[in-house]
């Protein structure tokens, strides 16, 4: 019942959003994401750190097509749903400084969308799974599409468009999987589904794992297939571009570790290298592509893209390094990115600009921001002590043991990521005080209640990794066992 309420408790929150008005609209949403956040804790600290699934429920969803609405946490799930839980609440405190429109349906959305998100990380049917895929895809274009920018409906629907002919080929690689599973009523549960296509000879598990990969791919992005995330990070609005970027993303790559290597094995092992090309090719396109940036919102989507590749990267290695590196490395990107986005939110607020040239001084004014935002930059340079440390560390690892060449190249991201960062921090907000950054303000209590959390995870992370990495690790090991075998 509790991975249930998880999931239930934010769609029942946000229908209570809805049908409120002004004020209330946003207290019951701050109070029921808080309330969220509570439970992901009591879920986090009731888990047993073993490779079983826990808080399990399954029932009978179309009983005539053998599909079930099973849903459950193991290690690898937990660190996403705690991402999720964990993230929303600040995302929607993030806003109080903002005048939306309707804010009720801004809201709302942003509760539906945490619900399907949590949907994604235990569900345990593949049908389920593809359902609360393309359920989270439905909040994000609204908010996207109705509070974004200037260009926001040919973003959105380049965006929409994507990542549903992404969603298309996943959806046909289910329903193949779903008719070769045995007997008069086949199931879509996802280790019948392991069992399936492990037995497919090696060229169907070929055709298998572009199906999943390009759907995967979209939602993440990685290289090609990434056209679609500059220009939607920067329409839409900041709680939208926060929860794209900082968990919406990580649908892809954990759909890389639940779905994808289990389930095909041998196709992984036959275009497993074209996919870490891919990947370690955009680490370095992404990162190149940041440094030239001007609008600081752009600049971090490409960042967002580089690291992508590099957790990509360390999925496919299929090392146990890899893949640890890969989920302490999700959470961390999730928090800093968020971080950022915010902060960048900030400036444009007080400013009326995004853009590096008009910047320059806020450091002189801002004492606060300029902590906070110096720690989260850290933190997403892998400065060691720092969340993003750990998972970088262990992501590089695992791609020298699968090869010492791909490695080599992928450690470029180190020297690249702090360029483009360093760049950000000092173009943005040392030097000389621009027309528009005079009397710039420091931050407001609600800004604080925000950056501080997330700079003390930043840091907290960094020097106590273990204590989600002792969560995950008998999870992974069990799964590179069935890869594997």
């Amino acid at each position: 019942m509790l991975t249930l309420t998880l999931i239930l408790f934010p769609i029942i929150a946000g229908l209570l959003t809805l049908a409120s008005k002004g004020e209330n609209a946003k207290t019951i949403a701050s109070a029921a994401a808080f309330i969220e956040l509570a439970l992901g804790a009591y879920t986090y600290f009731s888990f047993v750190p073993d490779a079983s699934t826990q808080f399990g429920l399954s029932y009978d969803w179309i009983h005539a097509a053998g599909v079930k609405f099973s849903i459950g946490i193991d290690g690898i799930s937990l660190i996403l749903v705690c991402l999720t839980t964990l993230m929303v609440p600040f995302i929607i405190v993030s806003t109080f400084n903002s005048n939306y429109t309707n804010a009720n349906n801004l809201y709302a959305l942003i509760l539906f969308m945490q619900a399907a998100l949590v949907g994604v990380f235990t569900a345990k049917d593949g049908f389920l799974f593809y359902f609360f895929f393309e359920a989270a895809l439905i909040p994000v274009y609204f908010i996207a599409a109705i509070w974004g920018g200037e260009n926001k409906i040919k973003v959105t629907l380049k965006f929409f468009i994507f990542t549903m002919f992404g969603s298309l080929f996943m959806l046909l690689a289910l329903v193949y999987l779903y008719m070769k599973t045995p007997g008069e009523i086949h199931t879509s549960d996802i280790t019948a589904l392991y069992e399936v296509g492990q037995n497919l000879n090696p060229s169907q598990q070929g055709y298998i794992f572009w199906a999943f990969f390009i759907a995967f791919a979209i939602k993440m992005p990685l290289f090609p297939f990434h056209t679609w995330q500059p220009d939607t990070y920067v329409e839409a609005p900041a709680p939208a571009t926060m929860l794209l970027s900082g968990i919406m993303l990580k649908m892809g790559t954990y759909g890389l570790i639940r779905i994808l290597l289990p389930i095909v094995p041998a196709g992984v092992q036959a275009w497993g290298l074209t996919a870490i090309i891919l990947s370690v090719i955009g680490i370095v396109y992404g990162s190149i592509i940041a440094i030239q940036q001007k609008d600081m919102k752009r600049l971090i989507a490409y960042s967002s893209f580089a690291h992508v590749g590099l957790m990509s990267a360390g999925i496919f290695s299929r090392t146990l390094d890899g893949l640890q590196g890969s989920l302490i490395q999700m959470l961390a990107h999730g928090i800093n990115v968020i971080g950022l986005f915010f902060i960048v939110e900030i400036i444009q607020q007080r400013t009326k600009s995004r853009e590096l040239a008009r910047l320059g001084g806020i450091t002189q004014t801002t004492p606060n921001l300029t902590v906070y935002f110096i720690i989260i930059m850290l933190g997403s340079v892998a400065l060691p002590l720092t969340n993003g440390f750990v998972g970088e560390f262990l992501l590089l690892k695992g791609v020298y043991e699968y090869n010492v060449w791909i490695g080599a190249v992928a450690g470029i991201t180190i020297i690249l990521g702090a360029v483009y960062m360093l760049r950000l921090v000092q173009k943005s907000m040392f030097g000389i005080t621009s027309r528009i950054t005079e009397g710039f303000q420091d931050l407001t209590f609600s800004e604080k209640a925000v950056l501080f959390p997330i700079a003390f995870l930043v840091i907290a992370l960094g020097i106590a990794p273990n204590a989600f990495l002792h969560i995950t690790e008998p999870a992974v090991s069990q799964l590179l066992t069935i890869i594997t075998k």
